[in-house]
Formats: C-alpha cells, sequence, structure tokens
C-alpha cells in the first residue's frame, strides 16, 4: 500500500486552515497530519511531526513564513514548503525561494492546482502557479536583482529580524525573551545592534522598516 503524504497546514486563520484540511482530507494519499497558527508554532510541530510537505503561509504574527521556512529547513532540510499566500510581489516570492521553498501559489489557486503542488514538491519538483512563474521569468530577464528584497544583502541577522518582527508587532522585551528563549538583556542587545545597523531611532521607523522589508506583512483580512 503507497504510503500518505503527511502535511501540516501553516496559516494563521483558522477558517484557512479548516477549508484546506477538509479538501486535503478527501484525498487519497495525503494526510493531514497537524495544523499550526504561526510560524513559530509551524518550526515546534514540523520537529513534533516530521510532515512530508508544509503549507506555509507568509503573513502570520509572531514569526513570519519568510524567516518559519528558514529555520523549518535548517531543522529538517528534506521537509518540503509550498507557500500558499495571498501575496503575488516579486519581494515575497524571492525571500521565500531563498529561504528554501520548494513551491508558491497564490490563495487564488484551484483546489486542483494545490493538490498538483503537493504531489509535485513531495517528489522533489517545484511547482509555481503560471502567474508566479512569469514574475520569476520576467525578473530573471530584467536582470534588476537588486530590486528585490530576497537578493538585496542583508543589513540584519536571521535572529534580529526575528526580533525586529516582534518588536514592530508591539510584544514587549520580556515577551520577546519568551518567544525567543534569551534574556532582556540579549533583546535589549537586539534593539540596539538593529537601530544601529538601520539607523533608525524610534518604534515607528523599525515598524516602517519592517513593512517595506517583508519582515512584518500587512494583511487586510485580519
Amino acid at each position: 500500500m503507497e504510503e500518505k503524504v503527511k502535511i501540516l497546514i501553516v496559516d494563521d486563520h483558522a477558517i484557512v486552515r479548516q477549508g484546506i484540511r477538509a479538501l486535503l482530507d478527501a484525498q487519497d494519499g495525503l494526510e493531514v497530519i497537524g495544523e499550526a497558527e504561526n510560524g513559530r508554532d509551524a518550526v515546534k510541530k514540523t520537529h513534533d511531526l516530521a510532515p512530508d510537505v508544509v503549507i506555509m503561509d507568509i503573513a502570520m504574527p509572531i514569526l513570519n513564513g519568510l524567516e518559519a521556512t528558514r529555520q523549518i529547513k535548517r531543522l529538517r532540510p528534506g521537509v518540503k514548503v509550498l507557500a500558499l499566500t495571498m501575496y503575488n510581489e516579486e519581494n515575497y516570492i524571492f525571500q521565500i525561494l531563498k529561504s528554501g521553498a520548494s513551491g508558491y501559489l497564490t490563495k487564488e489557486c484551484s483546489a486542483g492546482e494545490l493538490i498538483a503542488a503537493i504531489r509535485s514538491v513531495n517528489v522533489g519538483s517545484p511547482y509555481f502557479s503560471p502567474a508566479i512563474s512569469r514574475k520569476i521569468m520576467d525578473s530573471y530577464l530584467r536582470d534588476d536583482g537588486e530590486k528585490n528584497a530576497g537578493r538585496e544583502p542583508d543589513k540584519l541577522t536571521n535572529r534580529e529580524k526575528e526580533a525586529l518582527q516582534l518588536i514592530a508587532e508591539g510584544y514587549t522585551n520580556s515577551e520577546i525573551g519568551g518567544f525567543m528563549k534569551i534574556s532582556v538583556k540579549t533583546v535589549e542587545t537586539h534593539r540596539a545592534h538593529i537601530m544601529n545597523k538601520l539607523d533608525l531611532h524610534d518604534v515607528a521607523g523599525l515598524i516602517k522598516y519592517a513593512i517595506r522589508k517583508g519582515i512584518v506583512m500587512l494583511d487586510d483580512t485580519r
């Protein structure tokens, strides 16, 4: 008997997770083994459940899908990540591919396309919706990589990006320390380094930078 593809669904909207789960549970050869409502929860459940494919949203609180994908690929390199998001901007496409995703779909895709994408990435074949493929090709032909945030030199370390997202979302130093499992003093050090590197001097400036770089995403559905 063919072994089922084990799937973890990651999205901060419960109704979206439930809808995807209902769709996939009705398919032969696919099995949803868990759900996560933010990127940090996704990393933990990937470690605990060892899925074959993670369906990953990008705009999520606490830890976004871009950084969650990077951590998942470092933790379990064999896991395939399929981005499923409302965003189709090159900025996000290149960032999550750089993080290790194997495919990218927008939430406008059909049920059949999502199922095809899951089966494709599971066997090691990247999958992109036609619109996303065109954007990737256009960017390649334009050869203007510096305009793509995913190709720009990073000013911040990955841990500083984690801290910046939590700062921009309004968490206290103590709460950030709890999420990142570091001391409040280390959080304060991260905050100082971020401000110095970016030459910013207030939280408003940090929030604007985080949004512009895709570290925090605006989600009108919240």
